[in-house]
């Protein structure tokens, strides 16, 4: 069945789920301004988000973010949108809104798990530690 890839910011990595289990298909980011001042992002963190996805095989488009990937899909006829979950309440109820226009397959990423147990009480110590397990993974 002919998709397109959802890319939202819980899954901005060319190793997600969603996108490796799709990796010809066309891929899609919005840029949702509701959702930037909900959130309060900063200028720092919306060109941290860009430059991230500037790395990655997609399509960045401003609006709407159902609108605009509801639409991507027709562009490209396909017939499914795949995505990552989330769990952000908002992306939950865009999720919502294209279940109702399309089909939907969402994507899990692997559980992350460690080998060993880390000092959690400070992210130094504990990233020291962990950032190997964690970047072998992309």
């Amino acid at each position: 069945m002919k998709s397109v890839v959802w890319v939202h910011g819980d899954s901005l990595s060319s190793a997600s789920a969603a996108l490796s289990a799709n990796p010809e298909r066309p891929a899609i980011f919005v840029f949702d301004n509701q959702l930037m001042a909900d959130y309060g992002l900063s200028f720092k963190r919306i060109l941290f988000l860009y430059e991230c996805l500037l790395e990655m095989p997609v399509v960045i488009r401003r609006g709407d973010i159902a609108t605009e990937v509801l639409a991507f899909a027709v562009e490209n006829e396909a017939e499914q949108i795949a995505t990552t979950r989330s769990p952000s309440p908002y992306f939950g109820q865009v999720l919502q809104r294209l279940q109702q226009q399309t089909k939907v397959v969402v994507h899990d990423e692997p559980p992350f798990a460690l080998d060993q147990r880390y000092d959690l009480g400070r992210f130094s110590r504990y990233w020291s530690k962990a950032q190997a397990s964690v970047l072998d993974r992309q």
